[in-house]
């Protein structure tokens, strides 16, 4: 029996090894994807406190109530970018629902966005401005020092382009965090630059990296 319990965690360890992999590397290319296409402005780039991503928070269904995505943020440090926390995407609707093509989700938080996430969740509300993939204009919020705490920018085109996320809200993944960081780990320490990135972050660092190349 002890070697069922023995090999159970370790393959749910392993998986959850390689959903966390797939998570920060799907990000990195979201990232990098929908800035080189030009969708999210340079602009609103550069006054960004922190990142998130979302990649593929949704594909086909209805979704109702629970978590639909999983992904990362990234906040800003005396020393640059944090090291990815792990959060979560869930309720309310958001226009996401009846998609048959994946949902890839970037939202950018200005210092009054990155308080809100500080408290470990955060009801989006309508104050979350969204632009999806057919939007070229941003309606004013590229602007220096814009004023709506987050906005989201989203893959999805056509009838779901510029989905509502009112009623939806970000949660920690704390589970995630602490299997990947330790059992002192919290979202604290890690978007204040107090914890090391782990390998598999490599690639979205980087992202960060490049695509924030011009910040000042």
């Amino acid at each position: 029996m002890k070697h069922f319990v023995t090999l159970a965690l370790l393959l749910t360890g392993a998986a959850l090894a390689a959903d966390v992999n797939n998570s920060l590397d799907g990000a990195a290319s979201v990232l990098r994807n929908m800035t080189a296409s030009g969708q999210i402005p340079a602009a609103v780039l550069v006054e960004s406190e922190c990142i998130a991503v979302i990649p593929a928070a949704a594909k086909g269904g209805v979704i109702v109530g629970g978590e639909f995505g999983h992904g990362v943020v990234s906040c800003q440090t005396k020393s640059g970018w944090s090291s990815p926390a792990f959060i979560t995407l869930s309720g309310g609707s958001v226009g996401l629902q009846a998609g048959l093509e994946h949902q890839d989700v970037v939202l950018l938080m200005n210092k009054e966005g990155e308080q809100e996430l500080s408290q470990g969740h955060w009801n989006l509300g309508t104050r979350a401005v969204t632009i999806g993939a057919d939007t070229s204009a941003t309606g004013g919020v590229e602007s220096k020092g814009w004023k709506t705490p987050v906005i989201v920018y989203t893959s999805s085109s056509g009838a779901y382009a510029g989905a509502t996320f009112e009623g939806s809200k970000i949660g920690i993944d704390d589970q995630t965090m602490k299997s990947i960081y330790g059992a002192h780990a919290n979202l604290h320490s890690i978007l204040n630059g107090e914890v090391q990135a782990p390998p598999p972050a490599q690639s979205f660092m980087a992202a960060l990296k490049q695509v924030t190349a011009n910040k000042t």
